[in-house]
């Protein structure tokens, strides 16, 4: 079991919920239009949204963790920490069973969160959101299983940016209100960039290793030194883009708390400016991944305003 969950990598499942968490307080927000959010507002959608996105993050590891190690990509020159195959823990068929398990999962998972958000009407966005969920499947698989891997030819941070940033924010929303909320696409295209940084910080540290074994990742791509102004974009448009989602939403000052996750950030930026040996790089992926789900956290109380409550009731006496 110890070595089933070290290779569900627990510490990427913060970062794949942060797109649904902003997505699904978005539709609980307070607004002039719903006198109730909780009438577009279901529990129940959020848990199997959730499910279903846990399902897929740990589906990609597993499948990560089986085509690096059938490729050879997870050997001693690799930086990281040792995978399940490449350390013989765990053998490549069982490997292989569980990704089929954890496929059929999260499907199951990903069929219910559609039924219970359209039931028996709407039924072209069902069929709409039946072949994103396989879609999705299909693309965490072909990540880096099979001789035509994705994630070999540069595409990976793609997928990320999309299915964890667009899909997994605006999505979910979707499912809620069954309309688009295109200001929305700020705070999504956000967490978006955030996942492929962390993305980015992995491939930078498995530079030399991806390029012995031809993983062409971006940044072997374009080299150590331009992934650094790369992975500088993403974190500053996030940033930015989060700013900006807050002044057209015309945010009160109680709600622009969440600039606090922007000081680890901040410092992670700092860190990856001064960083000279790619070994020191592994630390980063957790900073970046729990910051991420730090603003993600910090914005959605904003939405729906329990910030200005909590500071009400604790300073005021609920006054």
């Amino acid at each position: 079991m110890k070595h089933w969950i070290e290779a569900a990598r627990l510490r990427t499942l913060p970062l794949s919920v942060s797109g649904i968490i902003v997505g699904s307080m978005y539709a609980l927000r307070p607004t002039d239009d719903i006198e109730t959010p909780t009438d577009v507002f279901s529990w129940r959608i959020f848990a199997l949204a959730m499910l279903t996105t846990l399902g897929l993050q740990i589906l990609s590891n597993f499948a990560n963790d089986y085509g690096d190690g059938m490729k050879g990509t997870d050997n001693a020159d690799r930086i990281g920490p040792k995978r399940a195959i490449q350390s013989g823990v765990i053998s490549p068929q069982a490997m292989k069973r569980a990704i089929i398990l954890t496929s059929g999962l999260t499907l199951i998972a990903a069929m219910l969160l559609i039924y219970f958000a359209f039931k028996d009407s709407n039924i072209g966005y069902s069929l709409f959101y039946l072949v994103l969920g396989i879609l999705a499947i299909a693309s965490a698989i072909r990540y880096t299983v099979g001789n035509t891997a994705y994630g070999y030819r540069g595409f990976g941070d793609l997928f990320v940016f999309v299915f964890f940033g667009l899909v997994s924010t605006m999505g979910v929303n979707f499912l809620y209100s069954k309309e688009p909320e295109w200001l929305l696409i700020l705070p999504a295209t956000a967490i978006g960039f955030l996942s492929v940084g962390v993305l980015n910080l992995n491939n930078m540290r498995d530079e030399a290793s991806d390029r012995k074994s031809n993983k062409n990742t971006i940044v072997v791509k374009i080299g150590g030194p331009k992934a650094k102004k790369y992975h500088y974009f993403l974190i500053v448009s996030a940033m930015v883009l989060v700013l900006l989602f807050a002044i057209l939403s015309e945010y009160r000052l109680d709600q622009y708390l969440f600039v606090l996750a922007f000081i680890p950030l901040i410092k992670h930026l700092n860190t990856v400016c001064n960083n000279q040996e790619p070994r020191a790089l592994d630390p980063e992926l957790k900073k970046l991944a729990l910051s991420t789900f730090a603003l993600s956290i910090l914005l959605a109380l904003c939405m729906v305003s329990l910030i200005q409550d909590l500071v009400v009731n604790v300073f005021f006496g609920g006054r």
